[in-house]
């Protein structure tokens, strides 16, 4: 607890003793500044997990490697502020080299960078008052289409709520080699066209279709209000204040250095520092609101820290802990969905373990990764893996579960019952 300073004991109305302890009851109760959570490195215990629990992570991925399930992984807990937990397993690389997996590995993201760079973005300007969560899509990209029925009478506008939560009716992906032959790669403009006036499967808000085109145009969204890219926008406004040095789109220098390989590609290489996601790579030129961003379990242990505190870490507020608690809560009457926003917490897709709190939210990738984030207890865990290296296959529902059990199981004490 901190001493009090002398001018507040000065400007205390009682005088002497009884001052003094009044003026120590006060600060101690809230009335002089608080702590701000700081970002730390920690053992298990110091985070209050238990280490010998924490050890039977190490067999479930022993087991997963054995499965061929990826060639390697890197693991990490995070609980309040602390990483307590970082390891890393298997290989970075087996072809055309062998290579051993490193905790600094940075990974190609997938599907989680819709929620750790897209998602954000949009609740960033939506604390900005520079968009709503009920505004239709049309008012921000304009010739974008309505829902329409079958006879043509019947119109519905598709709104941002209904792109981050997966029910705005458009399809779930574009096919690649037919846009191929009309648009020149990389063609954003063109990708947006093809979404803007593509047939709606449903009218929004009434059935959950996954859908990477969803998040393609929330990206355009992003960039349209700001006039920036959504790579410089969440660098500017997401990883550069957290200090997420090693996250980026079309990683180069050091974080590509580090960058793990993914599938291999026609000239019998592994694609390395490009993204996996053919929309993304081929029509969106790597930075696309649906997969594109690299980054490594440090820098995701960073984020994850700064929403298990409400939006704040080392100083730096980058979202109101109000719009964090709305963020990864179920709208109302989109609860059958079990999609936040832009979070998955009951979906189908969701593979957060069967301990967690069911407010636990987070986010898979195609290619091998995932964040799970419980706000109960306050802990996080990061999965990391390049499955699709060298071949893409395999599958990981059963270590993410798997994981995400342990590390609930470890938990020693979750305060107030909460």
């Amino acid at each position: 607890m901190k001493t009090p300073s002398k001018s507040a004991i000065a400007l205390s109305p009682f005088g002497g003793l009884r001052g003094l302890l009044i003026a120590l009851l006060f600060w101690g109760c809230g009335g002089g500044t608080a702590e701000q959570p700081s970002f730390q490195k920690s053992t298990p215990k110091a985070a209050g997990l238990e280490e010998q629990k924490l050890t039977y992570i190490d067999s479930a991925v022993r087991q997963s490697l054995l499965r061929g399930d990826m060639p390697g992984a890197v693991i990490a807990v995070v609980r309040h502020h602390k990483l307590a937990f970082l390891k890393a397993y298997g290989h970075k690389q087996v072809y055309p080299d062998t290579l051993p997996m490193a905790t600094n590995t940075v990974f190609d993201l997938a599907s989680v960078s819709k929620s750790v760079s897209t998602a954000l973005s949009v609740m960033i300007l939506l604390e900005r008052g520079q968009l709503r969560l009920q505004d239709n899509v049309s008012l921000y990209i304009p010739g974008f289409q309505p829902w329409t029925d079958s006879a043509g009478r019947r119109k519905q506008n598709i709104r941002i709520l209904d792109l981050l939560t997966h029910t705005s009716g458009l399809p779930p992906y574009a096919p690649v080699e037919e846009l191929a032959k009309t648009y020149a790669f990389p063609h954003p403009e063109g990708l947006l066209e093809y979404i803007s006036q593509v047939k709606r499967n449903n009218p929004p808000g009434t059935v959950f279709d996954y859908s990477c085109l969803n998040f393609i145009t929330l990206q355009h969204i992003v960039q349209n209000i700001s006039g920036s890219t959504l790579q410089r926008f969440a660098q500017q406004n997401i990883f550069q204040p957290l200090g997420m040095h090693h996250t980026d789109y079309n990683p180069t220098g050091e974080t590509l250095e580090w960058v793990a390989p993914t599938e291999i590609q026609p000239d019998g290489q592994p694609l390395r520092g490009k993204v996996h996601d053919p929309l993304a790579r081929l029509l969106n030129d790597g930075v696309s609101g649906n997969a594109g961003l690299f980054s490594n379990a440090e820098d995701l242990s960073l984020l994850a820290a700064m929403l298990l505190n409400e939006g704040e870490i080392n100083g730096v507020r980058l979202l109101g802990p109000l719009t964090v608690q709305m963020m990864r809560s179920l709208p109302t009457g989109y609860e059958p969905f079990g999609r936040a926003l832009g979070w998955d917490v009951s979906s189908d897709y969701a593979s957060d373990g069967e301990i967690f709190h069911p407010s636990a939210y987070g986010h898979t990738g195609y290619t091998g990764t995932s964040i799970t984030i419980d706000p109960v207890s306050r802990t996080a865990v990061i999965i990391l893996t390049n499955r699709v290296h060298p071949e893409d296959k395999g599958s990981l529902r059963r270590l993410r579960e798997t994981v995400a059990n342990i590390v609930a199981g470890s938990i020693r004490e979750v305060e107030n019952g909460k």
